[in-house]
């Protein structure tokens, strides 16, 4: 059936007293015909030959947009895949994400695995995907081919992945991906750890503390410095991906203030837990790099009110539960991920809203700030995509994992207090729903 017919266009007006706009938040009603935004007028003043559509108390932003994603289709969908991960995505308030190069099988580092990856997606997207590439040892020689085809930027771990079909990428390999990713106006997006073999070992596997001592804050520090070096002699585009260490901070407000094009960011999850909060044996909080303590979740709070981190992601990276080693609490052989995708919004702006900070900044962060890295055209604003989000910023609601949409429900988040609900997601328009997203 046509998506037209199954999921029809509706030409109509959808007012709020809370509208966030690239001018700021006022009240407003917006125009949408075909899928569009024509125009945004007065709260009180609509065509007389449209439908009014009233989010009563509820604000309206922007789509959301993530660019860090694992939908791990094809080849691991079992984790995750474009019709669960996407359905989350919707119901939390994203309209366009961006898929990692892993944890699907193959990797997204050559042309034939984009192909594959987006036959993949066929007819499953409830909202728009797009893809980064993959560098790897030995296949620079295929970003031009990949970034000519349409990924929207190249993702490079500096130590282990956790999968041996994506190795690490040494030195050599950023010097010659980064000229010609900055040729082509790209980004290079990089996990930034750099592994030690002075950081201890566990000897408790079970034990939080010990897990995080052992990918200790110098990991990230270590390799921030490399990419800052290599960003200054190539001009390419950097990213620092899901920024867990404060400290780093200063390294990173000094580069930026001699013009580098460094870009940040964070994650919800190292803004809302804590160290000191997780339970040993508790491996639904393993990720990496590490939650770290109190006084640094509160620098990174710190970082995003100073402009330093400049977007929030969430680094939905799903895996079966049986992989995180719940039975016996083993955080060494656990997955390290976080599944948060439908819940990034109400995470971030519970804690946001906690410490003072705006619907208007919440929205820089996960959705103007995410669609300035990867290049698409985002916002409430005339001639847009009516993509459209019906917030309600004052109702609360508990997590349960069997109410999330992600293909499995476990997650950190269960039974916390979260402020905020989606009420609804339009996609052009149109109710998020399978079919309705595109690839880009």
């Amino acid at each position: 059936m046509p998506a037209s017919t199954r999921n029809p266009a509706a030409d109509f007006v959808l007012r709020s007293r809370a509208v966030v706009t690239p001018d700021g938040v006022a009240p407003a009603a917006i125009v949408v015909r075909s899928g569009k935004i024509e125009e945004l007028r007065p709260y009180d003043s609509s065509p007389a030959d449209l439908e009014l559509r009233d989010a009563e108390d509820a604000a309206v932003l922007p789509g959301l947009v993530d660019p860090h994603v694992h939908l791990n289709e094809p080849g691991r969908t079992e984790w995750e895949g474009f019709a669960t991960g996407t359905a989350a995505a919707a119901a939390g308030g994203v309209t366009t994400l961006v898929d990692m190069p892993l944890n699907s099988s193959p990797v997204t580092t050559s042309l034939a695995a984009l192909h594959e990856k987006r036959a993949a997606a066929g007819g499953k997207l409830s909202v728009d995907v797009g893809f980064h590439a993959g560098l790897i040892p030995g296949n620079a020689d295929q970003l031009p081919a990949l970034l000519e085809a349409g990924v929207l930027g190249v993702k490079a771990f500096l130590c282990h992945s956790g999968i041996d079909e994506f190795p690490a990428a040494n030195e050599a390999d950023l010097r010659a991906a980064m000229p010609l990713i900055a040729e082509r106006g790209s980004v290079l997006l990089a996990h930034a750890e750099i592994s030690s073999d002075s950081a201890p070992t566990p000897s408790d596997p079970g034990s939080y503390q010990q897990y995080a001592a052992s990918r200790p804050a110098s990991f990230e520090r270590q390799a921030i410095e490399l990419l800052i070096e290599l960003c200054r002699k190539f001009n390419c585009r950097t990213h620092i991906v899901h920024l867990a260490d404060a400290g780093s901070l200063p390294l990173l407000k000094f580069a930026r203030a001699k013009g580098l094009p460094l870009t940040v960011e964070t994650c919800p999850h190292y803004l809302t837990f804590a160290a000191e909060e997780i339970p040993d044996g508790a491996t639904q909080y393993k990720c990496a790099p590490p939650i770290r303590d109190v006084a640094n979740r509160e620098g990174l709070w710190q970082g995003l009110a100073d402009g330093v981190i400049d977007l929030i992601a969430t680094d939905h990276s799903p895996c079966p539960p049986s992989l995180k080693r719940l039975e016996d609490g083993d955080f060494t052989q656990a997955w390290g991920g976080v599944s948060s995708l439908q819940i990034g919004l109400p995470a971030v702006w519970t804690e946001a809203h906690r410490r003072g900070h705006s619907l208007e900044q919440v929205v820089e962060w996960l959705s103007a700030a995410p669609a300035r890295l990867v290049g698409i055209k985002c916002g409430i604003l005339p001639g847009a995509d009516a993509n459209l989000v019906v917030f309600d910023s004052d109702a609360t609601f508990t997590v349960r994992g069997e109410q999330l949409l992600h293909r499995h429900k476990l997650t950190p988040y269960e039974g916390r207090d979260l402020r905020g609900v989606v009420r609804q997601t339009l996609l052009r328009g149109r109710d998020a729903a399978a079919g309705e997203g595109r690839t880009l």
